[in-house]
């Protein structure tokens, strides 16, 4: 297997909520210009690039000079359209960067890639930070996580998990206990292979969780510890929040 880690952004034109997302501007430049500036200052990553079907984006991408491939505009996931990207790319470990997180934590994506690149016995890897409060912790678009002993995933749910028999209803979370998940993915290239050839399982369609395909597969998921959460641009409504958690990491 190749020693080369790449970093892809994957970036799509459509969305139900906010169409057009990737190029919105937040502080007068396109979120995903930001998405990869901090991208490129991830010391793991021998490359990154940005996986589009539409040429807008791939336009707007290269002015700011990131390599792009452009993917079929019919793939039903991020990760399918990353798998498409890499075909003909020199990749041992790929790392699934959102292109909605402006403040995405480079030190966080190097530590994914170490995970697969210097570690044996992980097919995937993610991370999670402590959820902060009980409103986190019951808002089903939170997706929570439990790990074994040794970090590896157990479950992901946008139910509360673990389960805390006698809780009283809308109750906090319990410290060292409850963890929300972090968007970001590093897969071994011949896991990733695998996964998009795979149909989605059951478990993943009522919970619309694609990471849990990786489970029932039986994938080990190495899931770090972090304490950056960053922000999910989602929503026109999610730029101002954006703009003032950048002003207080200095980057506005």
């Amino acid at each position: 297997m190749s020693g080369r880690i790449l970093g892809v952004i994957p970036s799509r034109w459509g969305s139900t909520r906010f169409p057009g997302k990737s190029l919105a501007l937040i502080g007068g430049r396109p979120l995903l210009a930001w998405v990869v500036e901090r991208a490129r200052q991830a010391r793991r990553l021998d490359g990154i690039l940005v996986a589009t079907d539409d040429v807008r984006i791939a336009s707007a991408a290269r002015e700011f000079g990131a390599e792009v491939a452009m993917t079929r505009p019919d793939h039903p996931s991020g990760t399918d359209r990353i798998a498409e990207a890499i075909r003909d790319r020199d990749a041992g470990v790929v790392i699934n960067i959102q292109g909605d997180e402006p403040l995405i934590d480079p030190g966080l994506v190097d530590r994914v890639a170490g995970a697969l690149a210097d570690e044996s016995g992980w097919d995937m890897a993610t991370a999670a930070a402590p959820v902060t409060g009980a409103e986190e912790l019951h808002n089903p678009d939170v997706v929570k996580v439990v790990r074994a002993a040794d970090s590896a995933a157990l479950y992901f749910s946008r139910s509360v998990i673990p389960f805390v028999r006698g809780g009283a209803p809308g109750h906090a979370p319990v410290p060292g206990r409850h963890w929300r998940h972090i968007g970001l993915y590093g897969y071994r290239r011949d896991f990733l292979e695998r996964l998009v050839r795979e149909p989605p399982c059951a478990l993943e369609e009522l919970e619309k969780l694609e990471q849990l395909r990786a489970l029932h597969l039986g994938a080990r998921m190495r899931v770090l510890d972090s304490e950056a959460m960053g922000i999910g641009v989602d929503s026109p409504g999610d730029i101002p929040r954006a703009e003032a958690l950048m002003r207080a990491a200095g980057l506005l």
